[in-house]
């Protein structure tokens, strides 16, 4: 399995070359490679210990806005328990509590301070995004990602009260279908992600829907006006 080593340059070596999932190894995590990244299909994830990796897995969970799928328990108890929902009011805090989530598959937190200073500046640049659920002026769930053109790509989200990154994904759902974004990217297929109506599509496909999805024009700056 060719693993590639990323020198100074901005450029990936095409996403279809991940035979396994792991493309490439180095480089660092600048707004402009992030973003580079992203629009390739590519994201970085690896452990506090590790090398910086970046990834294009074979399968990519991918969810078209407005099918988002909750059970009528969920949907139940968030019309009589409804959160007050914001964007982009506490990314960081947001991304803070999304560290202390294990990512299924792997052990210890993904999240570094490193990710955490790199996706800040993406947030700062208008392009990381964070949804949050509150209660009686507590942040209680949320959940953040990075957007561009008409994708969003989910990266991590926690709850502290049930139901509460439910509210938030569903909050985010809608605001994408009201804006015309196509896909909604859950990165790596898993049980729970399938119960939120995230299908696992081959990656070929996914390169293509995003191709798509970036001729769009996107919502680049904060998301607190919607």
């Amino acid at each position: 399995m060719p693993v590639f080593r990323l020198t100074e340059k901005l450029l990936f070596p095409d996403p279809e070359l991940a035979e396994d999932g792991l493309l490439a190894i180095g480089g660092d995590l600048s707004v402009a490679r992030l973003l580079l990244a992203y629009r390739n299909g590519i994201f970085p994830w690896f452990g506090e210990e590790d090398p910086l990796l970046w990834w294009s897995p074979p399968e990519r969970a991918l969810l078209r806005p407005g099918h988002l799928h909750l059970s009528a328990r969920t949907r139940r108890s968030l019309r009589q328990r409804p959160f007050e929902i914001r964007f982009d009011t506490a990314f960081e805090a947001v991304i803070g509590h999304c560290s202390k989530v294990p990512r299924p598959g792997q052990d210890g937190t993904w999240i570094t301070e490193e990710m955490r200073g790199a996706y800040a500046d993406l947030h700062r640049a208008g392009h990381a995004h964070s949804v949050e659920a509150w209660r009686d002026g507590d942040l209680m769930g949320g959940l953040y990602g990075v957007s561009l053109g008409g994708a969003f790509f989910g990266e991590s989200m926690f709850s502290l009260e049930p139901e509460a990154s439910r509210a938030a994904l569903a909050a985010l759902d809608a605001r994408l279908e009201a804006w015309g974004f196509t896909l909604l990217d859950g990165q790596l297929p898993h049980e729970g992600l399938a119960g939120y109506g995230f299908q696992a599509v081959p990656r070929a496909f996914f390169l293509q829907e995003l191709a798509e999805a970036l001729r769009l024009e996107g919502r680049i700056g904060s998301w607190s006006e919607g």
